[in-house]
């Protein structure tokens, strides 16, 4: 299947907004993290750009593992990389700890550290799917205001917390740690989850600088006093990088309907440009871009110790080197308004089967929805270009028309789906990595 082959015109949404989750001002880390991790052996074996020496630096300045409780012991072995894909598929989860210990004096404040320190809460949390043939990728976030039962979950340091029938998914990481939250998602979906990850916001500025920013379109401005720093940017183009980057990916109150629902589709324009970055702006043709972004990755994270061996990170994400951006899709849980509180959501339960049943049948997914509610795709004549992106001072070109009605670019010539591809009902919103989506301000 070709890249074009997978963008097919969206129809026009029904779904009445909701709004959730104006509680805290706090916003997640960002969703940086996903692609990162996902492009990490890329970078580091893709075209020769870096030597087995590099690739051994890099992989091996990984932190010391986190045990998944349901999981065996991860090797912990420091042999010279396997530069070869992985056998089979890969389930692995991605989250972003919102706490303020350790991040710096920005957030060293009795008001920030008061909000959120310690383990904190996973105010993002994300699957990645990579198909057993490596064909297809998945990238589902999952609503930090989503109420959910949650299993048993064994302590770090010993004891279990009880299961409940009834919790917010962002506090199962502070109840647990990084098993716990691995615990409720492989309940909710039915996988297994064999791989884990976790990062906060020292990581995500890390990464965004060490990869020069990245170029995001921005269809209406986006204005958040709520973010740290504050966020204003204007309609058209904007190469965003560091503490700016964290600021777009955290804004919650500045884009779409000022909910954690708005704040998923934004991240996933910063994703999808970011991915294609990666692919066709020149990045994996610069080893010292490749090496920078590779070493940020590892020092920042902390790894489920079946992480930590070296040849798995590079095995991982070589499943991924010939995928395709259109076949890499980032999507949403379907969830509704929580009948009981209207600032939480729930499954939707018949979108959540569809969905449920295509990852566990190892299905690769076709959208038929919008992207999400704090993203629109552009204006036919006003389609986002990849502008340079300078790395310094964000700057902005011509844009969507302001005040215009966005609609789908024109569909590409047909391409027969796979038989075994399912389509996602409309209420699963999202892109792929090769959709130009842009950020829309509330």
């Amino acid at each position: 299947m070709t890249d074009a082959g997978r963008l097919r015109p969206r129809p026009s949404s029904t779904g009445v907004p909701i709004r959730h989750g104006r509680l805290a001002r706090r916003g997640p880390f960002a969703a940086v993290a996903v692609s990162l991790l996902v492009t990490l052996g890329v970078l580091v074996v893709s075209g020769g750009a870096l030597t087995a020496v590099a690739a051994w630096d890099i992989t091996t300045s990984v932190k010391p593992g986190v045990h998944l409780n349901h999981m065996a012991s991860g090797s912990g072995q420091t042999d010279a990389p396997d530069l070869s894909a992985i056998t089979g598929g890969v389930n692995l989860l991605l989250t972003g700890t919102d706490t303020r210990t350790g991040q710096g004096a920005a957030y060293s404040s009795k008001a920030d550290l008061a909000g959120s320190s310690g383990t904190g809460n996973n105010d993002v949390t994300m699957l990645l799917h990579i198909s057993q043939d490596h064909r297809s990728v998945s990238v589902v976030s999952f609503p930090r205001d989503l109420m959910l039962a949650i299993p048993a979950c064994p302590l770090p340091d010993g004891g279990t917390a009880g299961a409940s029938s009834r919790m917010i998914l962002n506090s199962t990481l502070a109840r647990g740690g990084l098993s716990c939250v691995v615990l409720s998602i492989e309940q909710l979906t039915g996988l297994q989850i064999p791989y884990a990850a976790e990062i906060s916001f020292e990581g995500v500025t890390a990464m965004s600088d060490a990869v020069g920013g990245v170029t995001v379109c921005v269809a209406t401005p986006i204005n958040d006093l709520y973010t740290n720093p504050p966020l204003h940017l204007e309609s058209g183009q904007h190469t965003i990088i560091g503490d700016e980057a964290l600021s777009f990916l955290r804004s919650r109150h500045g884009v779409g309907d000022g909910s954690d629902l708005g704040r998923i589709s934004n991240q996933q324009v910063f994703m999808a440009a970011l991915a294609r970055k990666v692919e066709n702006g020149g990045v994996l043709g610069n080893p010292l871009t490749l090496f920078s972004l590779a070493k940020a990755a590892t020092t920042n994270m902390v790894l489920s110790d079946t992480l930590t061996n070296p040849s798995t990170l590079v095995q991982i994400a070589l499943a991924l080197k010939d995928t395709g951006l259109a076949n890499m899709v980032f999507l949403q849980y379907p969830t509704v308004a929580d009948p009981k509180d209207p600032n939480r959501v729930v499954p939707q339960k018949a979108g959540a089967e569809i969905l449920n049943a295509a990852l566990v049948g190892d299905q690769p997914l076709q959208l038929s929805g919008l992207p999400g509610r704090g993203a629109v795709a552009p204006t036919p004549s006003a389609e986002p270009t990849a502008a340079p992106d300078s790395g310094g001072t964000p700057t902005a070109s011509s844009g969507p028309t302001t005040g215009a009605t966005p609609t789908a670019s024109a569909p590409p010539s047909a391409t027969p789906v796979p038989a075994n591809e399912a389509v996602l009902p409309p209420i699963i919103t999202g892109q792929t990595a090769a959709e130009q989506t842009c950020s829309k301000g509330s």
